[in-house]
């Protein structure tokens, strides 16, 4: 099967797609790449549109129908599911439910930003794994924007490579600020000399919340934390950004690895060194952070999860509807006769992406308690 290709509006005769065990025979499939011209450039493959994407005959139509309602449905379901469960979470730390609320898997304590799930682990060894990780993504993603420009930003792949930062970002700087007071609560000063210096000695006395720990009365002279405070909304931002980025994270490689890569072969396409970082780098930081960090992995917020996507689609039908050009992914054009069930395949990838990594959480759980019950 033979296809032309536009390299800098110059069209070449050249190619090859390749199929992997037989699935050239699948009709879904090779409606999947009916078009016959497709654009490379800087090792990027995009697709040519086939149809004029701003008429209203391109979305007033079956397929259309079909998948606005694989996307927009998961979307909705998942806000009112949000706002069923996120409201449960915000408690009062004083309030008489708080005692029911621990028992809740949800619930997050700020400490459990920053410290490692080990307690015989420094949070600064967990502190300085995120610094690194962060500088790290950083330096990729400005060399791909340096190297592909503003057209980089219409990938899911890069969408969630900047989510996987943020949440980098965002640790960092919950990491620093942790260990600055797990150093102070840790140090040999009296607490006299701590309630001087900070200024706070009534309000220590008295037992109120500080900085994410609650130091009560007749505490040792290192001033150990005794009581957690629940996080606040920062706390729980990050939380948000971390399951959010790891069933993302998941989605994206898994599409490449398993769907794209195997079965699309384009000779004169550039499989560089960008390729393999964008499709793996984010997803190997972020199951290193879940191995050190302490944060839960609630069911319910696979829910962002589908959001994110959800408004990744949504963001593509309005510049398309606007503007007639590329698709970042074949699967996405809605000229395609099997379109619907594409979108309902990518949709329901959510469900075992999710779950992969869920298990990874689990699992490392349940070494803890075997290998270290006092963590």
């Amino acid at each position: 099967m033979s296809h032309r290709f536009v390299i800098d509006d110059v069209r070449i005769k050249s190619i090859s797609v390749g199929y992997l065990h037989g699935a050239c025979d699948s009709p879904i499939f090779l409606s999947l790449y009916h078009s016959d011209t497709y654009a490379v450039r800087s090792g990027q493959m995009q697709l040519q549109p086939t149809a004029d994407t701003t008429t209203l005959s391109y979305w007033l139509n079956w397929r259309f129908l079909l998948c606005a309602i694989w996307v927009l449905t998961p979307t909705v379901a998942a806000v009112i599911i949000l706002w069923k469960y996120e409201r449960s979470v915000n408690v009062n730390p004083e309030s008489d439910e708080r005692e029911d609320c621990q028992k809740r898997s949800w619930l997050l304590y700020f400490d459990k930003a920053w410290r490692p799930c080990v307690k015989r682990i420094n949070p600064i060894c967990l502190a300085t794994f995120r610094v690194f990780a962060l500088g790290l993504l950083t330096l990729v993603i400005v060399s791909d924007f340096v190297v592909h420009g503003s057209d980089m930003l219409y990938y899911y792949t890069q969408w969630t490579f900047a989510l996987t930062t943020i949440y980098f970002l965002f640790g960092s700087v919950l990491s620093i600020y942790g260990c600055y007071w797990y150093n102070i609560a840790n140090s040999g000063v009296s607490k006299m000399q701590m309630d001087m210096e900070q200024g706070l000695r009534e309000s220590l006395i008295s037992t109120d919340y500080m900085n994410g720990v609650k130091i009560v009365n007749n505490v040792d002279h290192k001033g150990i934390l005794l009581v957690p405070e629940i996080a606040g909304r920062c706390g729980y931002l990050f939380q948000i950004l971390f399951q959010m980025a790891a069933g993302a994270v998941m989605l994206t490689d898994s599409v490449y690895w398993f769907v794209i890569y195997p079965f699309l072969t384009l000779k004169n396409y550039e499989f560089n060194i960008f390729t393999v970082v964008t499709h793996s780098l984010n997803a190997v930081l972020l199951l290193g952070d879940a191995s050190l960090n302490s944060l839960r992995f609630p069911w319910f917020r696979m829910c962002y999860f589908v959001i994110w996507t959800g408004v990744y689609v949504i963001f593509q039908w309005i510049v398309h509807a606007c503007v007639s050009f590329w698709w970042p992914y074949p699967f996405l054009d809605l000229s395609l006769k099997y379109s619907p069930v594409w979108y309902l395949l990518v949709a329901l990838l959510h469900i075992p992406c999710y779950s992969i990594f869920a298990l990874v959480v689990r699992l490392k759980h349940y070494v803890l308690r075997r290998w270290f019950p006092q963590s």
